[in-house]
């Protein structure tokens, strides 16, 4: 690896954007534009919500970085998709005196498929972080906000199907049969997605991650829908198959795990288990779909609105196959017009409380510069109807019709929250939303959440909220399976941390 690729940090690098210009001193992290410090300065109530009797409270951005859209890791692609999952590496994140450190694992979908999918092989990088939370009032430059979270490239390690055979980010167009002693055997693999009968490589879209204390961790997928458990060197190790009215089936009732086609019941293609947590106290492993199953009006964004969250208990999981425990119905949000923003990521936050993130696809990378809907907010399982093991596990029993619900299930109840849209709040880090399309418009695609604890006795229940972008690998300046290309724009890998109270939620839920 070459060392430029091992030491790579972004905010030294930033006079390109301030006109050749020397970047900026770090900004103070905790005054109000004035030199001055002190608790005094801890950022104030933006907006706050309550759910279940429970006031929620977003104190704002409080931390901006990125990485270049030209960037290259070490196996020589360019650096890029990798706000399709994060989270942070086991035990790193570390606070002292007013800064924070540690590691992020990201994991890109599948490559640069701008035009048609490729034979990407699934991988997942660590970036170390610095963030210096920056708690003024005065707004900050675009390339002084970048020094608030400065972000360092480590490394990759590619992910591998059982024998150590390559995976691929081709849409599967055929089906392996599943391994003998399934479903009996903990290990043994189901029925799995793979790129051809030629090529019976997997096919994985990442798109949700979870870093465990032993270096594996689950990683879901959207052509599954799968998880699927890694071990610390890309190894498979397991597969979770979800209930049948999950699978992707065509109108025979056949397997088909293609992103490319309609089929008859399962999850819409492109909309598999996008949203992926975990709560680390009782090892509950939740997945949700991005937006309704095709028998439950998937195929319309008016009538998509009702999800499906999962919760499979993953106390043994070497030992005895996850079972499902837990199955419910979250409403998604929907614009004026009645479209449904889709989610993008789950987080879990306390029994019964997760964070989500739903959002439209306007912004930088999108013909569309003016985004509506981009937010992190609130939902609550608690008192909603438990559907798992029931009819409605079966696609010929759909939970909506024509975007009306069955009468007998109640829904989670979903509350907005953090919006990434705050204007106020974007200026503060040299950001905005609209026009001019350039380098500070906020990017189109946000698809990840990582929760940490702020550690202020003061302020017990504040935790930071880690958010990245999907920037498609675009860039003007890319190389793809050892390719160069050009998407024809650049569109940096940004990062966000937002600043919230969250009565209920413990370091013991979110595993630090």
């Amino acid at each position: 690896m070459l060392n430029s690729l091992k030491t790579f940090v972004y905010f030294l690098a930033l006079a390109s954007y301030v006109n050749g210009s020397p970047a900026p001193s770090s900004p103070n992290p905790n005054g109000k534009g004035n030199g001055k410090s002190g608790k005094d300065s801890v950022p104030q109530a933006v907006n706050s919500v309550e759910l279940n009797g429970v006031t929620y409270v977003n104190k704002g951005l409080v931390g901006f970085g990125l990485i270049p859209s030209d960037f290259v890791e070490s196996t020589g692609d360019t650096l890029g998709g990798i706000g399709s999952a994060i989270d942070f590496k086991f035990g790193t994140f570390k606070a002292s005196k007013g800064k924070f450190t540690g590691t992020l694992v990201v994991s890109p979908d599948r490559g640069f498929n701008l035009n048609q999918t490729i034979d990407y092989q699934s991988r997942r990088h660590e970036i170390d972080f610095v963030f210096t939370p920056y708690y003024g009032t005065a707004n900050l430059s675009f390339a002084n906000a970048q020094t608030t979270l400065q972000l360092t490239y480590k490394t990759t390690i590619l992910n591998w199907d059982r024998h150590h055979v390559k995976t691929s980010g081709l849409s599967p167009i055929a089906v392996r049969p599943p391994q003998a002693g399934y479903p009996f055997k903990a290990l043994a693999n189901p029925e799995m997605p793979v790129a051809s009968k030629a090529e019976p490589h997997l096919s994985i879209d990442a798109e949700g991650i979870v870093h465990l204390r032993d270096g594996s961790f689950w990683l879901s997928d959207e052509y599954g829908p799968y998880i699927y458990r890694f071990a610390t060197d890309g190894s498979l190790i397991q597969t979770i198959q979800p209930p049948n009215a999950f699978l992707p089936r065509d109108a025979r009732g056949n397997l088909n795990f293609t992103s490319d086609e309609t089929l008859a019941t399962g999850r819409v293609g492109n909309q598999g288990f996008e949203n992926l947590s975990l709560d680390r106290k009782n090892n509950i492993l939740y997945a949700m779909l991005q937006s309704a199953t095709l028998q439950d009006g998937g195929l319309d964004q008016n009538t998509s609105r009702y999800t499906r969250l999962v919760a499979y208990d993953v106390s043994k999981p070497t030992k005895t196959r996850p079972k499902l425990v837990g199955e419910w119905v979250v409403p998604l949000p929907q614009t004026k017009k009645n479209k449904t923003l889709a989610s993008s990521d789950i987080h879990f936050v306390s029994p019964g409380i997760f964070l989500a993130l739903a959002r439209d696809g306007k912004g930088r990378g999108d013909s569309n510069d003016e985004s509506n809907y981009k937010q992190a907010d609130l939902f609550t399982i608690n008192g909603a109807t438990d559907i798992h093991d029931t009819k409605f596990d079966d696609p010929a029993h759909p939970i909506a019709i024509d975007g009306v619900l069955d009468p007998s299930i109640k829904p989670a109840t979903y509350v907005p929250f953090v919006n990434y849209l705050d204007t106020a709040q974007l200026a503060k880090f040299g950001l905005h939303d609209g026009d001019p399309d350039d380098r500070t418009l906020i990017d189109a695609k946000w698809e990840s959440l990582a929760l940490a604890s702020v550690n202020d006795n003061d302020y017990p229940n504040d935790y930071f909220v880690f958010t990245a972008s999907d920037n498609d690998f675009l860039s003007t300046h890319g190389i793809s399976l050892g390719q160069p290309f050009d998407a024809g724009v650049d569109v940096d890998n940004q990062f966000m941390v937002f600043r919230v109270t969250l009565p209920g939620a413990s370091k013991a839920y979110i595993g630090q």
